[in-house]
């Protein structure tokens, strides 16, 4: 059997494995939601929360209503875990969707339409400030010129990476190369870069 094979069947197996993990972790924690342990709801929230404030926060741009729709979504899940049904989705999708829906009723709702005809002048002051403030990503300053040192599979594997947000699986399966080489160039490219710093 080649390597690249048994890297292949070797990563399968490892996604397997995490899924199966996923699966007990759901099931385990519905059960106990359902039986109304307060643990496993924190543990819920441990798990989920920033994902689901990510969700919230592409409906809502005030970080503390988006926080305050994350802890009512949250009261939902609690209240209406019977309702859940496995049959029709995953945990987390079925969670997204109040969460999701939960920011829209709060933006049909009246409070909403409220603070947006009544916003301070300091908030609004804030909110224009903010938006004509330029970060820079010091990560990345200069790191492209200086790729220019590195070989074309190098460049073109950090890009995927470090730039456009890839996994390393996923630019594994994206330039049909195994795992094991992706993760190789990445640390002799990093290693290379180290030199210019």
């Amino acid at each position: 059997m080649n390597r690249a094979y048994s890297q292949k069947i070797m990563v399968v197996a490892t996604e397997d494995k995490v899924s199966v993990r996923r699966d007990f972790f759901e099931r385990e924690i519905i059960m106990e939601l359902k039986a109304q342990n307060q643990l496993s709801f924190n543990r819920l929230y441990v798990k989920y929360a920033s994902m689901l404030l990510g969700v919230i926060s592409k409906l809502v741009s005030s970080r503390e209503v988006a926080e305050d729709i994350l802890q009512e979504t949250f009261i939902k899940i609690w209240k209406s875990i019977d309702q859940y049904d496995e049959e029709k989705g995953r945990l987390f999708t079925w969670m997204a969707c109040l969460a999701r829906n939960t920011a829209k009723d709060y933006l049909k709702g009246k409070n909403f339409a409220k603070s947006i005809r009544n916003d301070d002048i300091d908030s609004v002051y804030s909110k224009i400030n903010n938006f004509h403030y330029f970060r820079y990503n010091t990560d990345v300053i200069g790191l492209r010129e200086l790729m220019g040192v590195l070989s074309d599979s190098q460049k073109q594997i950090l890009n995927l990476v470090y730039f456009q947000g890839y996994t390393q699986l996923e630019v594994s399966d994206k330039l049909h190369i195994p795992l094991g080489t992706v993760k190789s160039k990445i640390r002799l490219a990093v290693k290379e870069l180290r030199c210019y710093f």
